[in-house]
């Protein structure tokens, strides 16, 4: 008998556990957001399956956007709380941002980061949105 508990070092979200409305991948590609337009703003997510803990700051955390089961890597975050509800083996918390991506950056960071074809949302360099 005994726990298991996950460590991350990727906040991977859904609409729906609270990605971001703000960072809107379509208005992105088209005009970038600087990383100062979120300074100061805290981010909120719930409901990740399981009891997760994350790099505590000064470590960074990996943004990824989940659409569809497709990964965006958005950047970089501090997780600042995290709460775990031990009955429906769920975990929340907050985060800010410490680095956006640009947009060719996120194009390259999954084959950089991850690799995993699966995930991948950027088939190549020039897909359209």
């Amino acid at each position: 008998m005994g726990s298991f508990i996950e460590l991350n070092d990727t906040l991977q979200l859904t609409p729906e556990q609270g990605f971001p409305a703000e960072l809107s991948l379509e208005q992105h590609l088209k005009t970038p957001f600087e990383l100062d337009q979120f300074s100061g703003k805290n981010f909120h997510f719930q409901g990740k399956s399981g009891i997760r803990i994350f790099h505590a700051p000064p470590v960074r955390n990996f943004l990824v956007e989940n659409r569809n089961g497709k990964w965006i890597y958005w950047g970089l975050v501090h997780i600042t709380q995290v709460v775990h509800d031990y009955v429906k083996q769920k975990t929340s918390g907050q985060f800010f941002l410490i680095y956006l991506n640009s947009p060719d950056e996120m194009k390259v960071a999954h084959d950089l980061i991850d690799g995993r074809e699966d995930k991948k949302f950027f088939t190549s360099l020039e897909q359209k949105i």
